[in-house]
């Protein structure tokens, strides 16, 4: 991963409160994970998407920085958290709205 690439992807981290990386956008999700990931993400507060289809090096540079396989990824206050299947894991037991929060943590590796 080029530096340029690591601090693109640490910025859009550092810059929102929840970052998802998904397929597709806000509006137009690509897939029904990154689909699942923002419906249980938007009534916590407001989403930054990055759409990892609109660039390859991001779609592969984000798998990369997090060292996790697959897309959609979730990061709450600057911290990892996981995919889809995590997110509705927390949700289930009501942890999500406390890390949104900042009450709790985590981080799923």
């Amino acid at each position: 991963m080029t530096p340029e690439l690591k601090a693109q992807i640490e910025e859009h981290i550092r810059s929102h409160k929840i970052v998802l990386f998904m397929k597709g956008n806000a509006l137009f999700p690509q897939c029904g994970f990154s689909a699942r990931a923002l419906q249980l993400l938007q009534p916590l507060g407001q989403v930054h998407t990055v759409d990892v289809l609109a660039d390859p090096a991001i779609r592969q540079g984000i798998k990369d920085y997090s060292n996790w396989p697959t897309i959609p990824q979730v990061y709450i206050n600057g911290e990892f958290v996981g995919g889809s299947d995590i997110l509705a894991e927390m949700a289930e037991r009501g942890e999500l709205a406390n890390l949104v929060a900042g009450t709790s943590s985590g981080a799923a590796q």
